[in-house]
């Protein structure tokens, strides 16, 4: 048997310190969020919730069943009580004016999260570009010490200039409409 100079690395045993952390707290704020929901937002969601369920489905489908049968005459032992179905109908518009704003409600409260969340991933990425623009100053300034060119001396001096936010979204902003306008 042959002995291989090199060892495979050693698998990690569990998830880094840093990642176990955020995990954790993000998990934590999850928590407190919906403890901190009102009786509305929680009654919204449990509707929704329930709403969005194959429960909901089955119990609808028995009753609009049963309600059709017997005021059809298929059911002869149980006597017709909306034979026009106005009744079913009103029944129905109703609750689906409430469900669609328990459902309304609760994407409500969604894209408020959506966008707390957008804006941590915003920040956290103009921090991260900061970094990196430090990083290139850095790493640009070693290699002049050093006196080590490469390929991409050319690049450096925009690489480390910092990006403003507000630029980019002015030309975004600008290109759409010039695309609009085509």
């Amino acid at each position: 048997m042959t002995l291989s100079p090199t060892v495979p690395p050693p698998q990690p045993t569990g998830l880094a310190p840093a990642l176990a952390r955020n995990i954790r707290a993000l998990s934590d704020r999850r928590s407190a969020e919906k403890r901190s929901a009102g009786l509305q937002e929680r009654t919204a969601e449990l509707v929704t919730r329930f709403a969005g369920s194959i429960a909901f489905v089955y119990i609808h489908a028995i009753a609009f069943g049963v309600w059709v049968a017997v005021n059809t005459g298929l059911v002869t032992f149980l006597p017709k009580w909306d034979e026009s179905f106005v009744v079913l109908g009103t029944l129905a518009s109703v609750e689906a004016i409430f469900l669609s704003t328990f459902v309304l409600i609760s994407q409500n409260r969604m894209a408020a999260a959506a966008d707390k969340r957008a804006d941590l991933d915003l920040q956290i990425s103009l921090l991260s570009e900061h970094e990196v623009t430090r990083l290139v100053t850095l790493v640009s300034a070693i290699a002049a010490k050093m006196d080590i060119h490469t390929d991409a001396d050319a690049e450096i001096d925009e690489l480390k200039q910092d990006v403003a936010p507000e630029a980019v979204l002015d030309e975004i902003e600008a290109e759409e409409k010039a695309s609009e306008a085509r």
